[in-house]
């Protein structure tokens, strides 16, 4: 079995499990619109399977178009993206994942929590809440 999203204009509007052959049978119509898509593949990089408690490991096996497909995703032709979270962001090319405009760059790794101020373009602490 594997995983397969309907592509309809670019955009992922269905993820499911088949078998290819259940795909190119025509039964949920064009298998055209049919792309397989890895569970394991995030940013171009394919992971081993792990327990959702444990952190993904690279194993170095082969990504399949550089990301796990979701509904609303975009489809190029070549790799899944997500949709833009924010419109100064970039689609990096290497990933298929959406960077923040350098500077500021990635979101810090100490302090926090960070939230993206598209306002001003860069990374604020989080307002706690009481």
């Amino acid at each position: 079995m594997a995983h397969f999203a309907k592509v309809e204009n670019g955009i992922v509007t269905d993820v499911i499990v088949a078998d290819q052959t259940f795909i190119d049978s025509g039964v949920l119509g064009n298998p055209t619109l049919w792309v397989q898509t890895s569970y394991n593949t995030y940013g171009n990089v394919h992971y081993a399977p792990s327990p959702p408690a444990e952190p993904m490991t690279p194993d170095g096996g082969t990504p399949l178009h550089y990301n796990y497909a979701g509904i609303g995703y975009s489809w190029d032709g070549t790799g899944f993206a997500a949709p833009q979270p924010y419109p100064s962001w970039v689609l990096d090319p290497a990933t298929y994942l959406w960077q923040a405009p350098t500077p500021p760059g990635p979101m810090p790794t100490t302090g926090g929590p960070w939230v993206w101020d598209e306002a001003t373009l860069s990374w604020v602490e989080a307002p706690m809440e009481a």
